[in-house]
């Protein structure tokens, strides 16, 4: 594999692996009085309420930006497309660095809106492996090589966070900014391999035109299509059960259970781990043996099952043992229903299609960290209870909402039949 190649694998590697390295940080910068991020006589509800909005404020950030990101790389090419938003990260970094040093909730939440808005990497850097792709053979592996960057970051994550804040493991080296400035030293890393050895393959390229609209232009089309809305209706709850459950578990561990770093990073692992083996193993089983419909049923019920066990865990492991059936169902509902997403339009209309995918999963990530970090300080399974009710909602949609001719066509066959 040459460098080219390997710095857009390393460029989604980072990406990913910041965001699992970021919230066992965030949790406990602000649910440990010892963190000194907030007052330490800060009420619970108070942390409750600041971990929600520094989590949400990302996520909201990555909705606003990620139409704007990947327009831009459209028109100022693929390598500097990247290289802004290495640089967000970067910046993001540095002032939750400082947040830490000075004591600072709003230079961190400064830093997370910053990072979240220019978290556009990973479609960037996809676009660019099709780019220099000579055949369609080539651009299937490459596709591979980029599920694989993205599942490594996955668990890399929460261990770079677990290891190296525990002075249990590391000893005074150890500290909660040490995760961080390594961070900072793989976007610098990835930025070498961009800068030097990534040549930008992209000819054509769209004239600059950007509005403070186009997001929500980009939902307001949803209206014109009934079927992408149908299928919008399913997506948007069940994941917005899954980024409850991902955002919050952390938190629910630590409030209930007295879970410290290490423990909360290896929840992480666990999940990223399950969702690794479960996109490489039970996507294609599950695919040939049944439908569409079935599968997101299933994905969802399982759902609320392994919810209500969070629920009702007497012990940190009756969570640890939850969280692999949930993972698992996600891995294998999600991208059945961006399957279904993509088999819903022609092929002109694949990046609008997948930027409505984006834009429910980070919107959907926002409002549950804002609602989630909100109704835990009133209770800390509060965000779980109303993660069951959302997976019950998905269900509500499929029952009402799939039942036109076109929706039976798009889910009710397995992938073996169209073989």
């Amino acid at each position: 594999m040459n460098l080219s190649k390997l710095g857009l694998l390393f460029v989604i590697f980072v990406d990913v692996a910041g965001q699992g390295l970021i919230l066992p940080m965030i949790n406990t910068l602000i649910m440990d009085p010892s963190a000194g991020l907030l007052a330490q006589d800060a009420s619970q509800s108070a942390r409750h309420f600041s971990f929600g909005l520094v989590i949400g404020v990302f996520y909201l950030s990555w909705f606003l930006g990620a139409v704007y990101i990947s327009k831009l790389s459209d028109s100022i090419g693929r390598k500097n497309g990247i290289l802004i938003c290495l640089a967000g990260a970067f910046v993001g970094y540095v002032l939750t660095i400082l947040s830490i040093i000075y004591g600072s909730l709003w230079m961190m939440i400064l830093g997370r809106a910053i990072t979240g808005f220019t978290s556009g990497n990973q479609p960037i850097a996809q676009a660019s492996m099709a780019d220099i792709s000579e055949n369609e053979a080539e651009r299937t592996r490459n596709m591979g090589y980029c599920v694989a960057a993205f599942s490594i970051g996955l668990v890399a994550g929460p261990i770079i966070a677990g290891v190296l804040s525990d002075r249990d493991l590391l000893g005074d080296v150890a500290s909660l900014q040490l995760p961080f400035y390594c961070a900072i030293v793989l976007v610098g890393i990835a930025a070498y391999l961009v800068v030097f050895h990534f040549k930008d393959r992209l000819e054509t390229r769209a004239p600059l035109q950007v509005s403070p609209l186009d997001v929500f232009r980009l939902l307001a089309r949803i209206t014109q299509k009934p079927t992408v809305l149908r299928i919008s209706l399913v997506f948007f709850f069940y994941m917005f059960v899954w980024n409850t459950c991902y955002v919050f578990v952390d938190n629910y561990l630590s409030s209930r259970f007295g879970m410290g770093t290490f423990g909360d990073s290896a929840i992480l692992f666990v999940s990223g781990a399950t969702l690794v083996v479960s996109s490489a193993f039970l996507v294609s089983v599950a695919s040939a043996r049944f439908s569409k419909q079935t599968i997101v049923v299933g994905a969802a019920v399982t759902m609320v099952v392994t919810n209500t066990a969070f629920v009702l865990a007497p012990s940190p492991v009756v969570v640890f043992v939850a969280i692999v059936p949930l993972a698992a169902a996600f891995a294998i509902g999600f991208p059945t229903l961006l399957s279904i997403y993509s088999a819903s339009v022609d092929d002109n209309e694949q990046g609008w299609v997948m930027g409505v995918a984006t834009a429910m999963w980070t919107l959907g990530a926002g409002l549950t960290s804002l609602i989630g970090g909100e109704v835990a300080a009133i209770d800390i399974e509060l965000p779980f209870i109303i993660a069951i009710g959302s997976a019950v909602l998905s269900l509500l949609f499929v029952v009402l909402a799939w039942q036109s001719a076109d929706m039976r066509r798009l889910v009710r066959q397995r992938e073996s039949d169209n073989a």
